[in-house]
């Protein structure tokens, strides 16, 4: 069998661009400290190899190619690195064994159940790190052995810390094209059971009536970002027809979903998101506030499982990066995936950055656009699709 071309891994859906990589060099490093893992100790290919954060399929489909594991259970928050591993391992499977599977799962006691070895990318929130340390540390076998990589400029010592409150030895592997792997051994299984059942944590806030609920992964945990009380402040002035369908997308932890669920009563509410993180940060927000049977959570690819000309309204608080990349295309890719969404008509009120400058891209890729709210940090515009 061939050497597995990494280079011929791609990220579609995700956005495709020479700075935005399917590969890098912490994938390539951890997949070396797997092939020396498994040299060591042969025997950790008899069971199933439990993958954490795989981007676009360069762990799952390497660990599978060339550390000939049989089997990798692994989870993904994002819904585009699913689909990225899914039309990689089409397009490549002459590369590894026909016999050979993976299996996506949610991040749960399934994924990592007496696990021997875990791969995973380190993720850039100290809690998301946390909670699956702590996932991996109650659940795995008691001799697993975690193999966490990432590019050294995203690394902090916070990051040995975290894993050293779950596992009794973290030691740091050599720097290798600026990129490195920590190895975590001994888990320390009843600080790690009283550290997962703390999560999804929750906090109240006054101010707007509202508990938040999140997972570890979930943009701006429990608080509320301050983007997004800016477009609180004027959800008041959207439109109030009866019985909208109205889309938060990009939810987070469902905040802007479930205030418009209390300010429109006779809507329906969707909240969407492609992090499982924030899908399921979204649900216990939405059931800690009694808003269940109001707000339908979705995890999807953008709007991809959306009709066209569907929504009344859609609110949209964007991401401006790609994974740790800043870049632009990530929002635009999105405001195009609304104007397709939108009914005639529909309104898609967008709270951004100032720097930022949108109203030129959303004017082009939905409609008419003007500004309704301006502070120091943020402006909040509104669009109306012809």
């Amino acid at each position: 069998m061939s050497s597995f071309p990494f280079e011929s891994l791609r990220r579609w859906p995700d956005l495709e661009s020479p700075e935005l990589v399917a590969v890098d060099a912490a994938d390539r490093l951890l997949l070396t400290e797997l092939q020396h893992a498994v040299e060591i100790d042969p025997t950790l290919l008899a069971g199933p190899l439990s993958i954490i954060g795989d981007t676009h399929g360069a762990l799952t489909l390497g660990a599978l190619a060339e550390a000939e594991f049989a089997e990798v259970l692994v989870h993904q928050d994002a819904r585009s690195g699913e689909l990225a591993l899914m039309n990689n391992a089409k397009q490549l499977s002459d590369f590894y064994p026909p016999s050979s599977t993976f299996q996506n799962l949610p991040l749960s006691s399934e994924l990592v159940d007496s696990s021997r070895i875990v791969v995973l990318r380190l993720p850039r929130s100290l809690e998301q790190l946390e909670q699956w340390a702590a996932l991996i540390a109650t659940h795995a076998a008691d001799d697993v052995l975690v193999l966490a990589g990432g590019r050294i400029k995203h690394m902090t010592l916070s990051m040995n810390e975290t894993l050293g409150k779950f596992f009794t030895q973290v030691e740091a592997s050599l720097a290798e094209q600026k990129s490195r792997v920590l190895r975590a051994r001994g888990p320390k299984k009843q600080a790690a059971l009283d550290a997962l059942t703390t999560w999804p944590k929750s906090e109240y806030h006054a101010d707007v009536d509202l508990t938040v609920c999140a997972q570890g992964g979930a943009f701006a945990g429990i608080s509320i970002d301050i983007g997004t009380y800016d477009l609180l402040a004027v959800l008041d002035r959207v439109s109030g027809r009866q019985g909208m369908r109205i889309i938060d997308f990009g939810c987070g932890t469902g905040v802007l979903a479930a205030q418009i669920a209390k300010l429109r009563p006779t809507a329906t509410v969707i909240a969407s998101d492609q992090s499982a993180a924030a899908v399921e940060s979204a649900k216990a927000t939405m059931a800690a506030n009694n808003l269940s049977d109001r707000v339908t959570v979705v995890r999807d690819d953008g709007l991809s499982s959306q009709e066209d000309s569907s929504a009344d309204l859609i609110l949209f608080n964007p991401p401006f990066h790609s994974g740790a990349a800043v870049h632009a295309g990530t929002s635009l890719r999105l405001f195009a995936e609304a104007g397709r969404v939108l009914k005639p008509g529909g309104e898609l009120w967008v709270v951004a950055n100032r720097h930022l400058s949108y109203k030129p891209a959303l004017r082009k890729l939905v409609g008419e656009t003007r500004e309704v709210r301006r502070t120091p940090k943020f402006t909040v515009t509104k669009s109306v699709k012809p």
